[in-house]
C-alpha cells in the first residue's frame, strides 16, 4: 500500500462505455473511484438493465453531481433528484434516471462499478 497517491481522469486507469454512458476510473489504494457521464435520455432500467440484468440497480452510490441532473427512485417508492454540488448515497434495489437535455456528470466513490 503506497503512503501518497495522486492519480487524473485525464488519463483513467480503465474506461467503460455501457449505452449512453462513460465511465472513467482511476484507482487509489485498491478504492476506486469513477467519473460518470450519463447522456441525456440514459435510464438505468432501459439501458444498463439489459446489460447488467436485474430488475433494479444492486450497487450503492456515494456520489457528487458535478454537472447536470439526475434523479433516483428506489424500489419501495422513495425518489430525489440531484443536481450540481450536491452528494447523494443510493441504496441498493432503485431505478436513475438523467433529467433534461444536459448530461449528468458525477464523481462516484466506489458503487458504480459491476465487474
Amino acid at each position: 500500500m503506497a503512503g501518497i497517491e495522486q492519480k487524473s481522469f485525464a488519463s483513467p486507469d480503465e474506461i467503460r462505455t455501457p449505452p449512453k454512458a462513460r465511465m472513467e476510473i482511476v484507482t487509489l489504494d485498491g478504492r476506486p473511484v469513477v467519473k460518470a457521464t450519463y447522456s441525456p435520455g440514459w435510464r438505468w432500467s432501459v439501458d444498463t438493465a439489459p446489460v447488467v440484468g436485474g430488475d433494479s440497480c444492486q450497487l450503492t452510490h456515494f456520489a457528487y453531481v458535478l454537472s447536470g441532473r439526475m434523479r433516483a427512485r428506489l424500489n419501495d417508492g422513495a425518489e430525489m433528484e440531484a443536481g450540481p454540488g450536491d452528494v447523494v448515497f443510493i441504496q441498493p434495489g432503485h431505478d436513475g434516471w438523467t433529467i433534461g437535455d444536459e448530461p449528468c456528470v458525477i464523481l462516484d466513490f466506489g458503487g458504480a462499478l459491476n465487474k
